[in-house]
């Protein structure tokens, strides 16, 4: 059995456009501090291999020292480590993975088509192909299967298998592929392991987040693979998490205190959208109040006032409905006790819980 380090899409130098810039600065060399994570988790892990898919860069254009100090930190696993370069970091003479930079222990595929680096001294043969442009719209597996040998088959591939461009694949195809373990890029999402015919396959999604589209925990695959079998353990990586936050105002006086109530224990370590939603009269002033108390407990955040004004309580209570039943029976109660504010929030809360659907009365 062989343990593998599977990672793809770390999106080295983005530009993290959402932020300002200083805090895109952070995030860049926060990008930079996650290649060490790798590298620690590697060695705490003691993996037979690391396989590297895809878009490890964000483009071409990088900081100076950003490919030397992956290269650097890469140098420091004690195993080989195989990289697919992804459309984003296409293999050609201007990119990265063409410097002489690149330590004895990683091998960089280079090749459109399927290319293959043998490993008696773990009775594994690993494949791979790269993009060399940043569109590829034939798949890397058309023909390709792996021969019964008894050894273990393993391929790292940027390639997409949730529709055409960006080197697609098929189930069909990885079913045919006869390989035990494929691991995938592309796909910035988790999806667990998955498992076609005897091949077992995933994506590890990327390992930080770079936006709202790429909300919540982030990392990396710790892969367990034998002939026709294979276990997978997420291991979360990311600095930071990106958060999206409703908060309901509906019947709420005060607004700082709902939101900052919705926040979690480690909100000053992620970045956050909070939305507004419900009914509430809100004001300039109300929402600078309310942008002001999340910036000083995140470490950085959007507003966004989605409220409606709120409406009169009882302007439904005369509709032959579920709703106006209820603001009937809700008027008397009222009535009968004006001094309790409990039955009026009562009355906001259970139209709230209506609004999504009513039943004519009979």
């Amino acid at each position: 059995m062989l343990k593998i380090l599977h990672a793809a899409d770390l999106h080295l130098d983005s530009p993290f456009a959402g932020l300002s810039p200083e805090r895109a600065a952070q995030r860049r060399a926060e990008q930079r501090e996650l290649v060490r994570g790798l590298v620690d988790l590697a060695a705490r892990e003691q993996v037979d291999l690391v396989l590297l898919a895809g878009d490890l860069f964000d483009s071409g254009r990088i900081y100076r020292d950003t490919a030397r100090e992956l290269a650097e930190d890469l140098s420091r696993i004690e195993a080989p480590v195989f990289i697919a370069p992804g459309n984003h970091d296409p293999f050609d003479g201007a990119s990265p993975y063409a410097l002489p930079i690149w330590p004895s222990n990683v091998h960089i595929f280079s090749s459109a088509t399927v290319q293959k680096m043998e490993l008696p001294e773990l009775n594994c043969v690993v494949y791979g192909a790269a993009f060399l442009s940043e569109r590829q719209d034939q798949s890397p597996l058309t023909g390709f299967r792996a021969p019964e040998d008894g050894r273990i088959h393993l391929m790292v591939l940027h390639a997409n298998t949730e529709g055409a461009g960006y080197a697609p694949i098929t189930a069909a195809q990885i079913a045919d592929s006869g390989l035990d373990y494929l691991a995938l890029g592309h796909i910035h999402r988790t999806g667990g392991l998955q498992r076609s015919a005897n091949t077992c396959w995933a994506y590890p999604g990327c390992p930080e987040g770079r936006g709202f589209d790429e909300a919540g925990d982030k990392g990396a695959l710790i892969v367990r693979v034998d002939k026709g079998d294979a276990q997978a353990d997420f291991v979360s990586l990311c600095r930071r998490r990106y958060e999206i936050l409703n908060v309901d105002l509906t019947a709420v006086t005060d607004p700082v205190a709902a939101v900052l109530a919705a926040l979690p224990a480690d909100a000053a370590r992620n970045i956050f959208r909070v939305r507004l939603t419900g009914r509430y009269e809100m004001d300039t002033a109300a929402l600078t109040a309310v942008e002001r108390a999340v910036e000083e407990r995140v470490w950085a955040a959007q507003v966004q006032d989605r409220t409606r004004p709120p409406e009169d309580l009882w302007a439904r209570a005369g509709e032959d409905n579920l709703t106006g039943l209820f603001l009937q029976a809700m008027a008397k109660a009222c009535e009968q006790n004006p001094e309790d504010g409990q039955l009026q929030l009562a009355v906001r809360f259970g139209l709230a819980a209506l609004e999504n659907g009513e039943d004519v009365a009979p």
